[in-house]
């Protein structure tokens, strides 16, 4: 069995080596992050990976593949669904396309956002390493002094920051890594 080598629009392959790994496993990428990875593909990738990885009629992929401008979001949320669908199976999907649509729709629901554990009075950045969120501390440092962490829509300044019990609403708390991955806090 032979299969066209998956690459982007730049050529270049999509895949581990090429970095920003994507897993099959739940352990290693959990099906919102799944989801968000496919939904946040580059435009010009959107009819191919449609083509190749989802069941859809090829009239169906050529047609949102034709969508342009804000109209080829509509394209990437079914190439996000239908991936996720696959792998992670229904229910999953709905649960991720939910999380995202609550999230970047404005909705506030955060019901099936990836949870961390957290306890107040420890160090967020250890929180988020042993939440997964960061393969590594150093990572975790290097996000937060490029201004790419963010707890409740404000930017993380302090790398040795100490989660506050303020930082909550309703046992709740929300973090951004970079611009489009979300994590709930819950105590």
């Amino acid at each position: 069995l032979t299969n066209k080598l998956l690459t982007k629009s730049d050529g270049k392959k999509m895949g581990k080596t090429a970095g920003g790994a994507l897993w099959l496993d739940a352990e290693k990428t959990s099906p919102y992050e799944f989801y968000q990875y496919w939904r946040n593909v580059d435009d010009a990738d959107v009819e191919k990976c449609l083509a190749l990885l989802t069941f859809l009629p090829m009239d169906e992929v050529r047609r949102l593949g034709n969508l342009e401008g804000s109209a080829i979001n509509e394209a990437k949320s079914v190439l996000a669904y239908e991936v996720t669908k696959i792998v992670h199976g229904e229910e999953e999907a709905n649960k991720a396309k939910k999380a995202a649509e609550a999230l970047f729709g404005g909705a506030g629901n955060t019901a099936d956002m990836p949870t961390i554990a957290a306890e107040t009075g420890r160090k967020l950045l250890d929180i988020l390493t042993a939440g997964k969120v960061f393969a590594s501390k150093s990572e975790g440092r290097r996000l937060i002094q490029q201004n790419g962490l963010s707890l409740n829509d404000e930017k993380v300044k302090d790398v040795d920051y100490i989660l506050q019990e303020s930082d909550f609403t309703d046992g709740e708390a929300i973090v951004k890594k970079g611009k489009k991955k979300y994590f709930k806090l819950v105590k």
